[in-house]
């Protein structure tokens, strides 16, 4: 059986050190990547009364009685229709919200309305409203300085929520995506986004 000297010993574990130094040094790509994809999700928490606001996009008006069994389902705004045009309000309420960056704002959806945010800046007259969606030409598509487009409202429940990460600061420009509520009833509001230096 060999002798172990102490001089071997210390040359055993400075290798390993060194290897371990080394293999903390250089990861894998897959690691790498990992870590690019996390800073990329910014997971960084967030609380306080900033890190959250809610904005009511449209609501429904009283009386209703929107129980109403509809089978088969009938046409829009006949008195069996849970949803009538006539009983939503179309506003955003409230009008201007304030959150931190990195916060969340989520939209409490009531009828028949999308979400479209806009760029830092964005004013209301901006906004093409007469750029028609191909699939379906009563919803706005002004690409321009679009930052967020919600679901396609043809296909969802009329009653959801949206919610919408916004990181940067700034004022953002909140739409309703349906032409006339934009157009005629000012559906529209804002998202103020403020810095940690901000009050």
């Amino acid at each position: 059986m060999a002798k172990t000297s102490r001089r071997n010993v210390l040359a055993v574990a400075a290798g390993g050190g060194v290897a371990a130094a080394l293999g903390l040094a250089i990861k894998p790509e897959s690691a790498r990547a990992k870590e690019s994809e996390h800073d990329e999700h910014e997971h960084k928490p967030i609380s306080g009364p900033l890190a959250n606001a809610t904005i009511n996009f449209g609501a429904w008006r009283m009386p209703l009685d929107r129980f109403a069994a509809v089978s088969p389902p009938n046409p829009v705004n006949t008195p069996n229709d849970p949803n009538p045009i006539a009983g939503n309000h179309h506003a955003l309420t409230p009008h201007e919200v304030k959150i931190k960056a990195g916060g969340t704002v989520s939209f409490i959806i009531s009828g028949f309305h999308q979400v479209i945010v806009y760029a830092d800046g964005t004013q209301p007259g901006d906004i093409n409203a007469a750029a028609q969606n191909p699939f379906f030409p009563l919803l706005i598509d002004d690409p321009t300085h679009r930052i967020f487009r919600g679901v396609n409202p043809q296909t969802m429940p009329q009653d959801r929520v949206e919610s919408v990460h916004l990181a940067e600061a700034g004022k953002y420009l909140v739409i309703c995506g349906v032409r006339p509520h934009f157009v005629n009833d000012n559906m529209f509001g804002f998202v103020r986004v403020i810095g940690d230096d901000e009050d």
